[in-house]
């Protein structure tokens, strides 16, 4: 096999480590389960933002008889709420000692739960 496998298995590869160093394998870990954790946290924010919009929206709308946002307020609301959302998710650090005692998630496993 020697230089040409490796190649192979190289290009074959979805994730590459390019030292010989093993905390980056615990590293890069830590980070992943992060990003999924982000994720998780940003979508149940998101549902949470839209039901109360929308159950404000009609009950605005059927005790005023007319809407209380139009519809470039709720775009604009939308926008400001998720770019805030995203940025304040994403620049959480990972707590390395949390996401290490987690259980690996299967791939089959839904990111939104009964509990979100």
């Amino acid at each position: 096999m020697g230089i040409s496998g490796t190649q192979v298995a190289k290009n074959a590869a979805d994730v590459l480590i390019l030292d010989d160093n093993f905390n980056s394998i615990v590293r890069s870990i830590v980070w992943g389960r992060n990003i999924y954790e982000s994720i998780k946290k940003f979508l149940q924010f998101q549902l949470t933002v839209n039901v109360v919009a929308c159950v404000f929206s009609i009950i605005s709308s059927s005790v005023f008889r007319q809407s209380v946002f139009t519809t470039v307020q709720m775009l604009w609301v939308n926008m400001i709420m998720d770019s805030l959302a995203s940025l304040a998710l994403s620049t959480d650090p990972p707590n390395t000692e949390k996401m290490l005692r987690k259980k690996p998630v299967n791939r089959s496993d839904s990111l939104i739960t009964p509990t979100i």
